[in-house]
């Protein structure tokens, strides 16, 4: 569980860190998660038995107030609200990896959705500019208590250019500040502001090793393309094909902060479209240079893009059918 106090820690945390702040959204994901990690956390479960969780709760809050000098927790107006709600929340609690097992085994169909993105993941990402979790495959087994058997397909989400909100290592960023500039383009055009923070988010060229990598962990057998039309009215477009270190090029994700930021990126250069593309509902509706940038990463990924977000409303989307999913291929060959 998440606490008030939480979150109190998560800015505490930030303040501290001056320059070299992580850019979290102060919403105390991370301490809730390094409680869980010191083993003194508090599970939805223990609702149930308030003895128990009141226990659990003056020992935790006794513990993070030791921790944080002047940290200041009302103990016993959140001990009434948790007793307020417990019988509310209890009600729709369940056992949810019995809940999606029989789901499975009944036929259903199950949709996963992760957030934040593979190199945000906390063993995989740019670490320490990275989330508190592992927003990555591996979350849909830890996470739901499924078997890896029972995943079918894995459906990869990336833009047809690169953002990232906060701190961190960027290769392929674009100054957005500059007016007229191709940053400020894609960050106005894309509306490129954090949904929960509301900051700007930074912009950059597609960065096709991060990409690379991002597939080797997941397994993805097919990929959705969004906001291919923010690339509209450029008069080339950057493909960030490789990374170069010292001279030498770099195969894999460098682990080390420092070598990331001395990191060369390789680009390869397209030409740009001035078509209008939202109406397009079929791959060959597109105009052919924006057909060619989309076959061009599909072919340094080597997986097919199924999906192109060509427009800003939900149905501005063409799906290139099965045949562009390597899940169905699967299923062919059984």
């Amino acid at each position: 569980m998440v606490f008030d106090f939480h979150q109190m820690v998560d800015g505490l945390n930030e303040n501290k860190l001056g320059r070299n702040k992580i850019g979290t959204t102060k919403k105390g994901i991370g301490p809730a998660y390094a409680s869980k990690i010191s083993r003194n956390g508090i599970r939805i479960g223990d609702l149930k038995n308030m003895d128990f969780f009141e226990m659990r709760f003056r020992e935790l809050t006794s513990a993070h107030v030791r921790a944080f000098p002047g940290l200041e927790i009302d103990v016993e107006g959140q001990l009434e609200y948790y007793r307020s709600i417990a019988p509310v929340i209890t009600a729709m609690t369940t056992d949810t990896i019995e809940y999606t097992n029989d789901a499975y085994d009944t036929g259903k169909k199950i949709l996963i959705e992760g957030a934040n993105a593979t190199m945000l993941d906390i063993d995989f990402g740019t670490y320490p500019y990275v989330t508190s979790s592992n927003p990555s495959i591996g979350s849909v087994l830890t996470g739901l208590g499924v078997s890896p058997r029972k995943i079918h397909g894995i459906y990869g989400t990336t833009k047809a250019y690169c953002t990232r909100v906060g701190e961190g290592p960027f290769p392929t960023e674009l100054e957005r500040e500059i007016p007229g500039s191709i940053g400020e383009h894609l960050g106005v055009v894309g509306a490129e502001w954090g949904t929960t923070t509301g900051r700007s988010r930074r912009v950059g060229w597609l960065d096709i090793p991060q990409m690379r990598y991002s597939t080797l962990i997941n397994g993805f057998t097919s990929l959705n393309l969004t906001k291919l039309d923010v690339l509209t009215g450029l008069a080339e477009v950057k493909i960030g094909r490789a990374y170069k270190h010292e001279g030498k090029i770099v195969n894999t994700m460098p682990s080390c902060l420092k070598t990331m930021s001395e990191i060369e990126v390789i680009y390869e250069t397209v030409p740009g479209w001035s078509e209008d593309i939202s109406k397009a509902r079929n791959f060959e509706d597109l105009p052919l240079n924006a057909q060619r940038y989309v076959l061009r990463v599909q072919e340094l990924l080597g997986v097919p893009i199924r999906w192109i977000g060509c427009g800003a409303n939900r149905l501005d989307m063409i799906d290139r059918g099965e045949g562009w999913d390597l899940a169905s291929k699967e299923d062919g060959d059984q």
